[in-house]
């Protein structure tokens, strides 16, 4: 009886454990696409609802050639209104996610493609957290490269 209860109890736990996990994953790769769409569209209002500015948060991009930029925080909250965007589609591939409790991360592959026809492609790592059952994003790396 013993060894019935435990199994049940171990698999009640093994279930709750991924349904939670799932729901999160999905939950996060849509906020990339949104967070990513909105940026490529122009609406910044919409980008800026993708995040949660901490004391600590902090976007670093690396240029393809070489250069660095810290990227000042109040472009996310108070977004520029001469930002149009360049109407670019994404691609992302070789997604990686972790979440632990109301903390996750994800790491990623992008390219973009511009109405132009110019492709650009880049690496990214990016934290969130779990703020009022909503993921936020509050970090992010770019790393731009040419192929």
């Amino acid at each position: 009886m013993k060894v019935t209860f435990c199994t049940l109890i171990g698999i009640l736990f093994c279930l709750n454990t991924f349904s939670q996990a799932i729901p999160d994953t999905i939950a996060i790769k849509q906020l990339m696409i949104k967070e990513s769409t909105s940026y490529h569209k122009g609406d910044l209002r919409s980008r800026a609802d993708c995040w949660q500015i901490q004391p600590y948060s902090r976007i670093l991009v690396s240029l393809s050639d070489g250069r660095m930029i810290d990227v000042p925080l109040t472009s996310i909250a108070n977004p520029p209104i001469d930002f149009h965007g360049d109407g670019g589609t994404v691609t992302f591939t070789n997604v990686k996610i972790s979440v632990i409790g109301n903390s996750a991360w994800v790491s990623h592959d992008q390219e973009t493609d511009t109405p132009d026809g110019k492709k650009n492609y880049s690496t990214e790592f990016k934290i969130l957290e779990k703020i009022k059952g909503q993921w936020k994003f509050v970090g992010m790396s770019v790393h731009i490269y040419t192929k």
